[in-house]
């Protein structure tokens, strides 16, 4: 089953998250098999982070929460919520099997939360900057909530059009980066 997991951080968190990097690391380390993407959000400077996103193939909804509540800077307090929602990877890939390569362009969160109950999103045109893309789903899997996607683009405006305007309550756009050791 595969999940899509944003902990957002807490204002003022800054220190503490770069304090707890290595640990983040490690952690994350025990789940290479598993994750499809992971990487910080930012802030529009580019430069402070405010959040982190993973999304991983795990047995089951207690595993994903073990995943999403254990983390080291959850436990820390360096986030204030965390989204974690099952999620169906219709690209069929990992952010490291995407052709664009790990680096060259903006990268963007883009997530759509659902208005009512709709049919799930096909894929937009212009998939060659879709780096994940996918429905955000109740735990059973059988309710479409929304949809995250992360997507290369010249800017915000841009990554935000992947998403269809009238299908939405709310459409957020955030700095993206692919994350891991460097």
């Amino acid at each position: 089953m595969e999940f899509f997991c944003h902990h957002r951080d807490r204002p003022g968190s800054e220190a503490l998250r770069d304090e707890l990097l290595e640990e983040h690391w490690s952690y994350m380390d025990r789940y290479a098999k598993e994750l499809i993407a992971r990487g910080p959000t930012f802030a529009a400077d580019g430069d402070t982070p405010t959040g982190s996103v993973h999304i991983v193939d795990l047995p089951d909804p207690a595993a994903a929460r073990a995943f999403a509540f254990d983390e080291p800077n959850h436990q820390a307090g360096v986030y204030r919520d965390v989204l974690l929602r099952r999620y169906r990877n219709l690209l069929g890939r990992t952010m490291w099997d995407f052709p664009g390569g790990p680096t060259g362009g903006n990268r963007y969160l883009v997530l759509g939360l659902g208005v009512e109950r709709a049919a799930e999103p096909a894929l937009p045109p212009g998939r060659d900057d879709l780096i994940a893309f996918g429905p955000l789903l109740s735990d059973d899997g059988a309710t479409w909530l929304g949809t995250a996607a992360l997507v290369r683009a010249p800017d915000p405006d841009a990554a935000r059009a992947v998403l269809a305007p009238d299908v939405y309550a709310a459409v957020e756009v955030h700095d993206w980066e692919p994350g891991g050791r460097r």
